[in-house]
């Protein structure tokens, strides 16, 4: 399978929908890539849920969508355990989180302990259901999307559960020419319904491993490295980028090394994507700058 091709294939694909935002697209076919999880933060009505579903419809694989909601429940998620009369014993149910790729929408208008019941999927690939384990298919990924905490209705997300997101993005407002392109081609149909799958699962999970592969040299690890301990010692920042943010930024590099059809990381990709990596991770003190900020302002100070 030719890596270059089946990418720029999916990225395309995605581009029919999604009009003007290259870099978001590129971003979110990154963390597929990188094997991570990708929360999409922006206001109403901007193209979140129409990105998630294009990734999904561009691959042919699993695909579940969970809305989230206050009245949602953890065993909605996960599954739960019904019994079976005919034969006198309990049998799983699998819940909606059973699917290569996952699509939560407006994950923060649900009741932490339901946003809680994805904490062991995205971080160890498994679902725990009355004492009993049961493995999530392969590859497996999460693309939620949430409004601005500032918005009614909505809960703020737990570090722990942001933690285990790889990336953060937003979609912004379309320029003019892109907002005149949508109201001539969605007139009377939603282009999404006319999208094909470009690759299957199998060559996902190829292009995961060749991502895997690409070569990151010792000066970028300490790099990054030095990246993940600046945040932890700012004077702006009550909490810091954690380790698992520091191994997610190097598998995301090594992704966007391999979409740009190079063998080897450069620092130039680290520093691309320490803001959203690191930035929905990070605490800043009150009366401070945002995260996104903090980290572009670290980006200058620490040395390459």
């Amino acid at each position: 399978m030719d890596f270059a091709a089946a990418a720029q294939s999916v990225l395309d694909n995605v581009a029919t929908v999604i009009d003007g935002k290259q870099s978001a697209i590129e971003m979110t076919l990154v963390v597929a890539l990188a094997e991570g999880h990708l929360l999409i933060e922006d206001v109403p009505g901007v193209g979140k849920t129409a990105l998630a579903r294009a990734l999904a419809r561009s691959v042919d694989c699993s695909v579940r969508r969970i809305q989230f909601t206050p009245d949602l429940l953890p065993s909605d998620v996960t599954g739960v355990s019904v019994f079976n009369q005919a034969v006198s014993e309990f049998e799983f149910k699998p819940g909606a989180v059973f699917a290569n790729l996952v699509i939560g929408d407006e994950i923060n208008r649900a009741s932490p302990k339901t946003q809680s019941a994805l904490l062991e999927a995205m971080e160890e690939r498994q679902v725990s259901v009355d004492g009993t384990t049961y493995a999530l298919p392969v590859p497996f990924m999460v693309v939620a999307t949430q409004n601005p905490f500032e918005m009614e209705g909505t809960y703020v997300l737990p570090e722990a559960q942001r933690d285990r997101f790889m990336a953060r993005i937003s979609l912004g407002y379309p320029d003019a020419e892109a907002e005149l392109a949508m109201l001539r081609d969605r007139d009377d149909r939603d282009p999404s319904d006319l999208l094909e799958p470009v690759i299957v699962a199998e060559d996902l999970e190829k292009m995961i491993a060749h991502a895997r592969a690409i070569h990151v040299a010792e000066s970028v690890e300490r790099y990054v490295v030095a990246l993940a301990r600046a945040t932890r010692e700012s004077g702006d920042l009550r909490l810091g980028a954690s380790p698992r943010a520091t191994l997610q930024l190097v598998r995301a590099a090594k992704a966007l090394a391999a979409i740009r059809d190079r063998e080897f990381v450069l620092p130039d990709d680290v520093a691309e994507l320490a803001v959203p990596v690191f930035g929905h991770r990070l605490v800043p003190l009150r009366g401070g700058g945002t995260a996104d900020e903090i980290v572009t302002d670290l980006l200058r100070q620490v040395p390459v």
